[in-house]
């Protein structure tokens, strides 16, 4: 996504001065202003803001993001479907000649665009229907991720002044995406194609231009071209524990030498890939190649991440991961009791949310070390007692 210049802070007036929060009025004339101190045309913003409204629709769906708060089998299995993996087959033969494409340029498989398709809006069939302009400028109002919401209003004046954004009638997703594959207006000023060759970039109507698009933004996170992503793996009962996770990189080799397999045997020995253990020693596991990072560049969740690079290999004939015999997780009510006592302990767990995400399980992993449990990263009953 491109940056775009903060100027706020050296632009005099107090309507501007307001990064967040205040007087609506008030709040866009200071996002105008930062638009044209971009370069913006006055009337541009204009178009885009005139009528602008908080959406309370949006405030609620940022609020209650407990779908994360599930583990990934039961995650997983709420997304991953024997229709939506028939609906993924016949989406890539419907579009192979893009996906040839996408495949001799960026050296993306198909089957890794077809997981986040599927999983942003069933393959098109549903986009979102907040309309983008309140959805933004909702969130960059609110005071809680105006950084992040605040640069993307300001890309939606400039897709206007392109031609490229209707206020009035563009929807999507309650936090501004737009488009098949959903992206942001800076993502679509950085890394929008034009698939289909028709002059436009429309990532609603048209598949070859969400999915070009797509491509191109996990190139330009650093997509390593033909490489694996995640590798279902067996693990020894005898494994340190504490090596496993994204931190501790090893060769796939050095982790044969430690018992660690692929399930089908074709792990590539040469590359690098840390063990993943969504559901701790007893769950699935995973290798996770450099690859896999691109995914946190797209999506922070932990368990959406896993699930959307796993629902890959399926997508590629992959089998059903092995679930195995998983020790009981915390609810959401202690997960934040132990997060609380976690940062209490001075790790940063990015939040008290209920959520396992991976600055959690990085602090679990610590703390499992120190109280000599198995460092698996994955909370139990007997962690918070210990703690």
């Amino acid at each position: 996504m491109r940056r775009l210049a903060f100027a706020l802070s050296m632009l005099a007036s107090p309507a501007v001065a307001q990064t967040c929060g205040g007087p609506l009025p008030a709040f866009l004339a200071g996002v105008k202003a930062e638009a044209v101190a971009n370069g913006l045309s006055p009337t541009a913003a204009d178009r885009v803001l005139n009528g602008a409204q908080i959406d309370q629709r949006v405030l609620n769906a940022d609020r209650s993001q407990g779908v994360f708060q599930k583990d990934f089998i039961a995650f997983s299995r709420a997304l991953i479907s024997q229709n939506r993996i028939d609906n993924g087959v016949e989406a890539a033969r419907r579009n192979a000649v893009t996906f040839d494409r996408i495949e001799a340029q960026f050296g993306i498989p198909r089957e890794v665009i077809l997981a986040f398709w599927a999983f942003e809006t069933d393959y098109g069939s549903f986009q979102g229907d907040f309309n983008t302009r309140n959805a933004l400028v909702t969130l960059a109002h609110d005071c809680r991720r105006p950084e992040l919401f605040r640069p993307q209003l300001i890309a939606a004046i400039e897709l206007n002044e392109r031609g490229n954004f209707n206020p009035d009638t563009t929807t999507g997703a309650w936090a501004g995406e737009i488009g098949q594959v959903q992206m942001l207006p800076g993502d679509i000023i950085e890394s929008g194609l034009d698939g289909d060759g028709d002059g436009k970039i429309d990532l609603k109507g048209s598949a070859a231009d969400a999915l070009m698009s797509g491509a191109n933004v996990l190139s330009g996170l650093g997509w390593k071209p033909n490489q694996p992503w995640l590798q279902e793996i067996r693990v020894p009962d005898t494994l340190d524990w504490a090596q496993t996770g994204l931190k501790h990189p090893k060769t796939v080799a050095e982790w044969n030498a430690l018992g660690v397999t692929s399930r089908d045997g074709t792990a590539p020995t040469n590359l690098t890939a840390r063990v993943v253990l969504p559901m701790g020693r007893n769950g699935p596991a995973f290798f996770a190649y450099d690859n896999f990072d691109v995914y946190f560049e797209w999506n922070q969740s932990f368990v959406y991440v896993t699930t959307a690079a796993y629902f890959a290999t399926r997508l590629a004939g992959g089998p059903v991961y092995d679930a195995g015999n998983p020790t009981p997780g915390l609810s959401g009510d202690q997960m934040q009791a132990l997060q609380s006592k976690l940062a209490a302990r001075g790790h940063d767990v990015g939040g008290i949310d209920g959520i396992l995400g991976a600055k959690t399980r990085d602090a679990i992993q610590v703390e499992q070390r120190r109280l000599g449990l198995p460092a698996d990263a994955w909370p139990t009953t007997g962690l918070l007692n210990a703690l």
